[in-house]
């Protein structure tokens, strides 16, 4: 092979680099901010006990979460009747910027004692930035949502977050 062969994959090279960059830039100037002010809105109109945050991570990449912070007020009243009931914080939809500059959906499940680790978090979907959009967003978080609805409550035949 002689070095003039290079020459292709050195472009290739350059073009992914590009990409990555672009990708980049479209998360810092929209991605991001939609991201939030369309969870930030989700949380305004439905107070179900959650929050948003924006998480960076040493300079390589960031992510914008929803996360259940708190039990529903509206809900507290019903606790109050089981003293031992506990509400298990934790649970998350997360849309994280990888490296590459996609954006990597996943969700993170509440913690109890004895739970399995393969049932910590769900992979949900990769986009490019470009492709999130309000109506992925909200689709996004209807999944979360029924997903965390089976985690509550599984059904009988299989216990959801338990060791069996």
């Amino acid at each position: 092979m002689k070095v003039e062969h290079l020459e292709e994959r050195v472009k290739d090279y350059k073009v992914s680099i590009k990409t990555v960059v672009e990708k980049k830039i479209l998360w810092e100037t929209e991605t991001r901010d939609l991201l939030l002010k369309t969870l930030n809105d989700i949380v305004k109109k439905y107070d179900i006990g959650w929050r948003v945050q924006a998480l960076s991570w040493i300079n390589t990449n960031e992510a914008v979460n929803i996360t259940f912070d708190s039990f529903p007020v509206d809900l507290i009243d019903k606790t109050n009747l089981i003293p031992t009931y506990q509400f298990l914080q934790g649970g998350a939809l997360v849309f994280s910027q990888s490296y590459s500059g996609d954006v990597n959906v996943f969700m993170l499940f509440p913690i109890p004692t004895n739970m399995n680790e393969n049932e910590t978090d769900a992979d949900l979907a990769i986009y490019t930035p470009q492709n999130i959009t309000e109506k992925v967003i909200i689709e996004k978080v209807d999944e979360f949502l029924k997903k965390m609805i089976e985690w509550e409550v599984p059904p009988i035949k299989d216990k959801v977050g338990y060791l069996k």
